[in-house]
Parts: C-alpha cells; sequence; structure tokens
C-alpha cells in the first residue's frame, strides 16, 4: 500500500475496513507515515519562511512567544465557534470542508472556486467551513483561507450572516498558527496522533495567545481523554470505523465539569454512488453528537439538483428519522423514500 496513500488516511480520517491483526499493522505503518509527513510539512515551512513571513504573521508570532511561559488557560465559557457548533440536544451542526483533491481520484474535476462554495456553504446551512490548506492532501493554499475569510466577510448584512473559517492545515507549529490568525480565520486543527501531547499543548496555548480557537483530532478513547485533560474543549473524531467506532471514542469520558466539551464527528466518503454519509450523520446526532464534519462526500455528486453539496448539507441538518426515512431512497426503495435530498429541500 502507498506510503502517501496511507498518510492520508490518517490525516483526513480514512482507513480500510480490515481485520484486527491488519489493523495492527497498518496502524503501525502509520506511525512511522506520521513522520515523514511532518518532515514534508516541515520542508514546506522552511519555503514559506524563505519568502519572507509577512508582518502581519510576524505579529502574531509574537504574541506567542510572549506567551510561552504563561500556564494554558482554559476558558470555561464558549468560544464563538464552539458555541456555533454545539446547539440544543437532538440536533447536529455541519462543518463543510474545501477542498481541490479527493483521496479516491486526485484533483477533483471542475471544482467551484471558494467565491462560490462560500456562499453555498453558508446559505444552505453550514455553521463553519474548513479549508484543507495542505497542497498535496487538499489542493489548496493559504490564498484559499484568505478568500473564505474575506467572503464571509463581506455576507455580514445578510441574512443568514457570515459562518467561521477552520484552518484545516496539519499543524506542526506555532508559525501556522499565527498565520492563521493573521489570515482572519477562526480555528486551527491540531492532529494529536501526529504531534504528541506536549506540541498539542503548546500549539492550544498558541491559539489562545492569538485568540483562535483549537480543535484537537484524535483516533482513540486514549487520545480523547488526553486531549481533554490537555485543556480542550473541541475534540474532532477521526480514524473510527463506522457509528459504534465513532461512539466509542467518547464513550464514559472523564469529562470536566466546569466546561463544554464539543464532540464533532468526521463522516467518511463511501465509494459508492449512494449518499449513506447523510444517514450516518443522523445515527450520529440521534448518538449525541454535536457536529458532523463532511470532507469529500460534498463532492461526490458532482453538481447534481438534488445532490449538490449544499443539499448534503441541509440534509445532514434535517431532523428526518432513521426510522421513517432514508436520504438514498431517491426511487422508492425503503422507508420514507419520498423524502429524498430533493424533497427535503422544499
Amino acid at each position: 500500500m502507498a506510503l502517501w496513500l496511507l498518510s492520508l488516511w490518517k490525516v483526513q480520517g480514512f482507513m480500510p475496513r480490515c481485520h484486527n491483526s491488519q489493523r495492527m499493522h497498518i496502524s503501525h505503518q502509520l506511525n512511522a507515515v506520521g513522520v515523514l509527513v511532518k518532515k514534508a510539512k516541515e520542508a514546506s515551512l522552511r519555503e514559506y519562511i524563505a519568502g519572507g513571513i509577512e508582518d502581519e504573521v510576524m505579529e502574531q508570532y509574537n504574541k506567542i512567544k510572549a506567551a510561552r511561559d504563561e500556564p494554558l488557560r482554559v476558558s470555561k465559557e464558549m468560544g464563538a465557534l464552539q458555541a456555533d457548533l454545539t446547539r440544543r440536544k437532538g440536533t447536529i451542526t455541519v462543518i463543510a470542508e474545501y477542498k481541490r483533491k479527493l483521496i479516491d481520484s486526485g484533483y477533483i474535476k471542475e471544482v467551484f472556486e471558494p467565491a462560490i462554495l462560500s456562499n453555498e456553504f453558508r446559505e444552505f446551512g453550514a455553521s463553519a467551513i474548513a479549508v484543507m490548506c495542505d497542497e498535496r492532501m487538499g489542493g489548496c493554499t493559504y490564498d484559499d483561507l484568505k478568500t473564505f475569510v474575506e467572503d464571509q466577510r463581506r455576507n455580514r448584512n445578510e441574512v443568514p450572516g457570515p459562518i467561521k473559517i477552520i484552518n484545516n492545515d496539519l499543524i506542526i507549529d506555532e508559525l501556522q498558527i499565527a498565520r492563521t490568525a493573521a489570515y482572519g480565520a477562526h480555528a486551527a486543527v491540531i492532529t494529536l496522533g501526529i504531534v504528541g501531547a506536549e506540541v498539542t499543548e503548546t500549539l492550544l496555548k498558541a491559539c489562545a495567545a492569538v485568540n483562535i480557537e483549537g480543535i484537537v483530532a484524535v483516533a482513540s478513547k486514549e487520545e480523547a481523554q488526553q486531549a481533554i485533560d490537555l485543556g480542550a474543549s473541541m475534540i474532532s473524531i477521526i480514524n473510527a470505523d463506522g457509528v459504534d467506532g465513532k461512539v466509542e471514542v467518547v464513550q464514559d469520558l472523564n469529562l470536566p465539569e466546569d466546561r463544554v466539551v464539543t464532540t464533532i464527528v468526521n463522516i467518511r466518503a463511501r465509494m459508492d454512488k449512494g449518499l449513506e454519509e447523510v444517514e450516518e450523520a443522523w445515527a450520529c446526532r440521534d448518538k449525541g453528537f454535536n457536529c458532523a464534519w463532511i470532507s469529500d462526500a460534498l463532492y461526490k455528486a458532482g453538481n447534481s439538483v438534488n445532490e449538490h453539496p449544499g443539499a448534503i448539507i441541509k440534509s445532514m441538518k434535517s431532523k428526518s428519522s432513521l426510522r421513517w426515512a432514508s436520504p438514498v431512497a431517491q426511487s422508492g426503495r425503503g422507508e420514507g423514500a419520498r423524502e429524498y435530498l430533493g424533497d427535503i429541500l422544499m
């Protein structure tokens, strides 16, 4: 199996179905790949530094340096993004991820530009937009991040109003946090399994220093508990297999009494033509997850009238019951067949 493909599975939440022995073997390979991924990111950071760091980024970086010796202060109040992602029980919010590259087919053909999808994601009910700012994995750059930030700012007088922007680069250094803040994004994702606990804590402190929110990506119950103990208020579950596997990651965690911990569940894209991802989002909602992170599945159907990205987002947010409705039942198959994606939009 190609090492780069394995690295994509690790970071983006894809994992092949396999037996336990195979899974253990792949897990060991992924740990090794994590080192290679970090080296690649370090090289891209050196290239960025050589090109000259912008004044606004250095301003944010100096704030981070000044706060290094201070203890991490974990707020008891939810940040603006966390509040947007954490709604009343029985509902689920959606993070829509923008990317130009898919894991199974390379670059997306004729993908809409950020200025177009930014409005669609907002108008159809996404609570936040994540931008995969790693060119190798998502085909996007920090210029795309800027574009989404600026476009949402222009919509401040619209209804619905602007939504938050998340940097989903592979964050390994405080400089990336400074860049995230300088470009106006609201949050950054830190993958605990890639950088380790010590660096995760350092990066969470950096986020606090420049007033952006940190989302810690975790792949196991042990990592989830570790992230919470380090001060994370939002955890994103990656690499968990199926709804039950995702529930196992967050079940029986020792949660702090003085703050809310928001659970974000990554919905993996299926390789078929159906939209079982919507049904999985409903199931995760019913299991108590706060937010669904949807990525590749947004682009599976191209620009189909019933299955464009906005329709998928709105369907995930709908209050349909798994007992009575199926999002893949377009042609009268299964319960609730008439409540198909296009019908939900009406």
